[in-house]
């Protein structure tokens, strides 16, 4: 008796390094530049950082970025496979050093406040006359004439409407966000130079990070009355009997299937709305532990996760 032979899996696709080939020194502290900066080696880019030395009186080796300081593990990550340079941007010495790199540098990072690039000669006028192949990527708090402002992740979430509470929100969102803006604005450099053979100036604003993130709260989605503000029955966390569940059965069949283990009759989509729905479900999940809601997940294709307590 002849048997199918299984399926061969196929190979895993190796990962595309569309920057290959694209040098990129980084002069931006803290977390969006370097979160920035690791994605771009991860795309193929040759990534490095020049930063301060490190504190007076500091155990020799420490880094002058403030995330080797207050979290070494989180600037372990961020820094993996990057060479890392000690310049004094403020000395002749560590000018010269500073310029030798952006000679042979595609893309520069930076983080400070305009003024301060301007009193270490490094606005955008001055670089484009020294080096007209060169774009520069510069992460600022706010955008345009407010870039001088002082603020910080929590700041530009409150402005963009994302504080609701007085808890701090779970992950720094206008850092992250801001993160991934800064290297779509390296990829936009890049492309621009290929094809004009001249740098560019791209600016990205942690405050239009967060208002990105915000938009569908300003849209009415995540607001309490909105469809993934918690009005849906099925869009919503949940206690349970040993924790929580985060449920997110919005779509029709999706609704229904959650509907139909609750024993909750679904006329339409406007069922989920009810008030007597939110209570049918949740005495349901209540009733259930962990165990169960991930067997009925997998059982009846509820879109489902459960969390500890």
């Amino acid at each position: 008796m002849s048997r199918t032979p299984a399926p061969t899996a196929l190979p895993a696709a190796k990962p595309l390094k569309p920057l290959r080939g694209v040098r990129v020194l980084s002069l931006a502290l803290n977390l969006p530049g370097p979160a920035a900066l690791m994605r771009l080696k991860a795309m193929g880019a040759t990534c490095l950082k020049a930063e301060p030395p490190g504190p007076k009186g500091a155990a020799a080796g420490t880094s002058g970025d403030p995330m080797g300081q207050y979290n070494p593990q989180a600037y372990a990550t961020l820094h993996d496979g990057i060479k890392v340079l000690t310049i004094d941007l403020k000395s002749e010495q560590g000018q010269a050093r500073l310029h030798k790199e952006l000679a042979r540098t595609d893309v520069l990072l930076t983080s400070f406040r305009p003024s301060a690039l301007v009193k270490l000669g490094l606005s955008w006028r001055a670089l484009r006359k020294a080096y007209p192949a060169l774009s520069v990527v510069a992460i600022v708090g706010a955008p345009g004439a407010r870039a001088e402002e002082p603020g910080h992740d929590l700041t530009y979430l409150a402005d963009a409407g994302l504080v609701t509470g007085l808890d701090l929100p779970a992950t720094l969102f206008a850092d992250m966000g801001g993160a991934l803006m800064a290297s779509e604005a390296t990829l936009k450099a890049v492309l621009l130079q290929k094809t004009s053979g001249k740098g560019s100036f791209q600016e990205v604003a942690l405050a239009d990070s967060a208002a990105w993130l915000a938009l569908p709260r300003s849209w009415g989605l995540t607001q309490p009355r909105g469809a993934v503000g918690g009005a849906h029955a099925g869009y919503r966390v949940y206690p349970c009997r040993d924790g929580r569940v985060a449920v997110a059965a919005l779509e029709p069949h999706f609704a229904a299937a959650l509907c139909a283990a609750a024993g909750v009759p679904m006329a339409d989509l406007r069922t989920l709305f009810k008030p007597a729905t939110h209570v049918a479900i949740a005495a349901f999940l209540a009733g259930q532990t962990r165990q169960q809601l991930d067997r009925l997940a997998m059982d009846h294709d509820i879109p489902l996760h459960t969390l500890a307590a």
